[in-house]
């Protein structure tokens, strides 16, 4: 699993993906939080990640257990009218892709997630890429880059002073920042699937589409399987690695597939706030199919390398004026510049 040869130690925290398992002490105080006001950096998210979950050399800082996946884009000319992306042209577009779980152990169970992800590079045959980065949850705990911090630094004080059963901690947490109810309770009302392959995954954050004439539109995207969605099973729960099993053992079956539906905003719907859902009257359109035909190992296969930042889109998709975008792609951005350097220094050693 690991691309050198250190002994993975398990266990550790989820910073994100599960507020309801994570309990313990929690104050909002400038030592607690690292801050004395405005936006944390890069280095100071990344470092919070390390503090939760330790560090992992070579891997990266969130989503560290992951499977690489190729294949393709077939584009229905659906979102032509609305984005002068040639990604939405008529056509076929290739895909590398990576499907994972959250947190920042690669020898974590897959039990312990309750959120899946699917990043994608999709590269046209015109040579424009587009990078997204999706989940199984279709929002965030927490609105902006500053409540993200101190929510990593409650799950650093659970991991170190919890007391078993105590569930004092994200409840301070949670009073502070009652916007992360939205999330637990889809959580609650979601429960896991039991396969990369059956599972949806959406955007999050809203995005903007230019159309030819500049005309901006805002939107959300997710993918919808053709797998019928089955719940995580309580045998899965003791199973550290049926992720990743499981998917080899379906595409041996065949390619997985997925329809891409973008949903688009009304005036009014906000697009500055992960932790909020668009009404679900809103327009989807079916804009083509994600097909999924081999995975490999993330030890050396073709994902390995890529930062799937979620601001590397091409002419004709734009960011909107959420907050978190731009400390997403800055910490994507920390996080591969060190999982780099790591290996140049192994490399350099042997």
């Amino acid at each position: 699993m690991s691309r050198f040869p250190f002994r993975i130690v398990a266990g550790g925290a989820l910073a994100v993906v599960a507020l309801g398992s994570v309990a313990g002490a929690y104050a909002i105080t400038h030592g607690l939080t690292g801050l004395l006001g405005g936006q944390p950096s890069a280095a100071q998210i990344i470092d919070r990640f390390e503090a939760v979950s330790g560090k992992h050399a070579g891997f990266r800082r969130n989503h560290a257990k992951g499977v690489c996946v190729t294949g393709y884009f077939d584009s229905n000319g659906n979102a032509a009218p609305l984005s002068r992306a040639s990604v939405f042209a008529a056509g076929r577009s290739q895909v590398v892709g990576r499907l994972s779980i959250g947190g920042g152990n690669p020898a974590q169970a897959d039990g312990a997630s309750n959120v899946r992800s699917l990043a994608l590079r999709i590269l046209t045959p015109g040579g424009s890429e587009w990078r997204t980065a999706m989940n199984s949850a279709p929002i965030f705990p927490v609105r902006t880059p500053e409540a993200l911090f101190e929510m990593l630094a409650a799950s650093r004080q659970a991991r170190e002073t919890t007391t078993y059963g105590s569930d004092e901690g994200m409840d301070g947490f949670m009073k502070a920042h009652p916007e992360t109810v939205r999330f637990e309770q889809w959580l609650h009302d979601h429960p896991p699937s039991s396969a990369f392959g059956n599972a949806a995954y959406y955007s999050v954050s809203a995005f903007r589409l230019i159309d030819r004439d500049g005309h901006a539109q805002n939107v959300r995207w997710r993918v919808e399987p053709d797998d019928a969605y089955v719940p995580l099973a309580d045998a899965q729960k003791q199973d550290s690695d049926f992720l990743e099993r499981g998917l080899a053992e379906r595409l041996q079956q065949g390619p997985l597939r997925w329809h891409m539906v973008i949903t688009l905003a009304q005036p009014g719907d906000v697009s500055n706030d992960s932790t909020r859902l668009w009404p679900a009257n809103r327009t989807q359109i079916d804009v083509g199919t994600l097909v999924v035909q081999r995975e490999e190992a993330q030890i050396d296969g073709p994902c390995r390398d890529i930062s799937f930042d979620p601001l590397t889109l091409p002419d004709g998709i734009a960011p909107s004026d959420d907050p978190l975008l731009k400390a997403r792609s800055a910490a994507y951005a920390e996080s591969h510049e060190r999982r780099v350097s790591e290996e140049r220094r192994y490399a350099a050693h042997q």
